[in-house]
């Protein structure tokens, strides 16, 4: 199988069949020996009637008791052999799967950390939790077909052509089976693929939206609309049943005439079979030789039905792999060096111009301009804003993550400890890693280094470690749910100073704290980032206070820059918005 630390290779993403075909590629050898033992093993449950017919023929009937142990003997080494081949088909399969599954989760972990800040503009949550949960699963399981599938098919052919040996009309009912049995199935698969497809669609909003509750539970009631929400829930949670009936149905349907039809055949054959040895026309030997191929029969049929229902599943999942693996990240790919020395950010479709080496603020009448402006600037988005003489569009995205960090109010904290969450080396052995805000987390830092407490003294969390049972060791719920919406982003800007940017683009960092708390990370910011270049959007007075300059966006242009002082007196639309703000914050 796939190693944790080997690359899992460049998918093939033109067509879900492809990719299904370059997992089986990625590794021929073990395929090929699932489809030798599948097939060897198809084959041997053939021989077995053969054997028995031979045993009653050149044995029982005559009454020759070394022929008849001669080949019990025979029937029973084969069988012996079988079982062991059996085995090793088990359990190279299972490795096959194994592969395909890691080698997908590998490839689709990739791309989401390649697509990076750009992922949740372009898929839902709830669509890439279902593309790593269930049809990883779906795909890998698809490639049965490689070895019972091969298997079936040669195991089908050897007993039609044992079966010749015996009556040339009998052998010619068991190979019309198959073109009847794909003119049944083609319609009930081609039906299975649209109602799983949208089985999967319903699934994956659904998902995103039990997402969305989690997260927002809290809110939702506060507002009174969390029974508005969960009737909301109930009737999408109705449609996908009603949708995984319809798949239920198609799928009863393949199964049952995968268990019926090889009975139908079992039944026909037979009746046939034994009016010939009624007649004379074939042996007692043989009829029970016809009677076993027919009985084998049911396995390979079984097989290849099976077979066509999970590669129509795998289709169906694949095509939604594909279509992840084929999303680009929204911004440029340049290729040119960064500014040498700290150079201004200047965004001309809004106007605004960010020096270097000074705290500034960006306060907009509605908050989503001031963050739309941070996402160009940190190039999130496409835009036409220059570092220095540069675009930022062609220079490259390496130069720019390593430079300049976009620090999200509502940046995600993954589950493990807080130590991890900072991204600094605890000793918890649990701790789950933790991306910084926008990009690469930080190097891990001991816990007692001088950045650590500069850092959390800057954010005003000292007392959040302080008040935790074990420190920087205290395991932390997803979102680090365990602590008060203060307290998270107090955590998140602690992580973001640790990383000490050249350009740290901060959104809304002290929104969720009091008066007093928002005061003293305000003025120990402007502190702690003296000659680095710091951008906030906030219409907080006590942080707007201590900049160095603001720009006023309205309808995301800059109406007015300048001091807080001087926006107050010249700008009525600033006074009013920042005191409404005051006011808010003081009652």
């Amino acid at each position: 199988m796939i190693d944790a630390y080997e690359e899992p290779g460049t998918p093939d993403d033109r067509s879900g069949a492809r990719y299904l075909w370059w997992l089986v590629a990625r590794q021929p050898g073990r395929c090929a020996a699932g489809a030798m033992f599948g097939s060897v093993w198809m084959v041997l449950l053939a021989a077995t009637p053969y054997l028995m017919s031979r045993a009653i023929d050149d044995g029982l009937e005559p009454g020759d008791m070394r022929a008849l142990a001669l080949w019990s003997g025979a029937l029973f080494a084969v069988g012996a052999f079988n079982a062991w081949l059996s085995i090793m088909r088990h359990r190279t399969m299972t490795r096959v799967r194994m592969d395909a599954n890691f080698r997908t989760v590998k490839v689709v972990v990739g791309q989401a950390v390649r697509l990076g800040a750009s992922l949740r503009r372009q898929a839902g949550a709830g669509e890439v939790v279902t593309i790593g949960v269930s049809d990883v699963q779906t795909v890998s399981q698809s490639l049965t077909v490689v070895g019972p599938g091969v298997g079936a098919v040669l195991g089908y052919l050897v007993i039609a052509l044992l079966l010749v040996s015996v009556s040339g009309f009998v052998a010619l009912i068991v190979l019309l089976g198959i073109p009847v049995l794909a003119l049944v199935m083609g319609p009930l698969l081609g039906r299975l693929q649209g109602s799983e497809a949208e089985y999967r669609a319903r699934q994956g909003v659904l998902t995103a939206r039990i997402g969305d509750l989690a997260g927002g539970l809290r809110v939702l009631a506060g507002l009174g609309g969390k029974q508005l929400v969960a009737d909301a829930f109930l009737q999408d949670s109705r449609r996908l049943r009603e949708q995984g009936y319809r798949v239920g149905a198609v799928t009863s349907w393949v199964q049952a005439l995968g268990v019926g039809l090889p009975t139908l055949f079992l039944a026909v054959v037979t009746w046939l079979a034994a009016r010939l040895a009624a007649q004379g026309g074939i042996t007692v030997g043989q009829l029970v030789s016809v009677y076993g191929y027919v009985a084998v029969l049911v396995w390979p049929v079984a097989f290849l039905v099976e077979c066509g229902y999970q590669i129509s599943r795998g289709l169906v999942c694949a095509r939604r792999v594909v279509r992840f693996l084929r999303l680009e990240p929204m911004a440029g790919s340049g290729t040119l060096d960064a500014p040498s020395e700290p150079s201004a950010l200047y965004d001309p479709e809004s106007g605004v111009r960010i020096l270097p080496g000074r705290l500034t603020a960006l306060v907009a009448e509605h908050s989503a301009d001031a963050t739309t402006v941070v996402d160009r600037l940190g190039r999130f988005v496409p835009s036409s804003v220059t570092w220095g003489d540069t675009r930022l569009d062609d220079i490259a995205l390496n130069q720019i993550r390593s430079r300049i960090l976009v620090s999200d109010h509502e940046a995600d904290l993954f589950a493990g400890a807080l130590s991890h969450m900072l991204g600094v080396q605890g000793t918890s052995p649990g701790g789950a890693g933790n991306c910084a805000d926008h990009h690469n987390a930080p190097a891990a830092t001991p816990p007692d280094h001088p950045a650590l407490r500069k850092a959390l003294h800057t954010a005003a969390a000292e007392d959040i470690v302080q008040a935790l049972p074990h420190g920087l060791d205290t395991l932390m719920d997803a979102q680090a749910r365990n602590l008060s919406g203060g307290q998270r982003q107090r955590i998140r800007l602690a992580r973001a100073l640790l990383t000490d940017p050249e350009i740290l683009l901060a959104i809304e960092p002290t929104s969720a704290l009091d008066a007093h708390t928002e005061a003293t990370v305000a003025t120990r910011l402007r502190k702690a980032r003296e000659g680095r270049t710091t951008v906030v959007t906030t219409t907080s007075p006590l942080v707007l206070d201590r900049t160095d300059t603001v720009h006023y966006l309205r309808d995301g242009k800059v109406e007015a820059s300048g001091t807080h002082h001087e926006l107050l007196v010249t700008t009525p639309g600033y006074r009013t918005l920042v005191a409404r703000d005051a006011e808010e914050a003081l009652g």
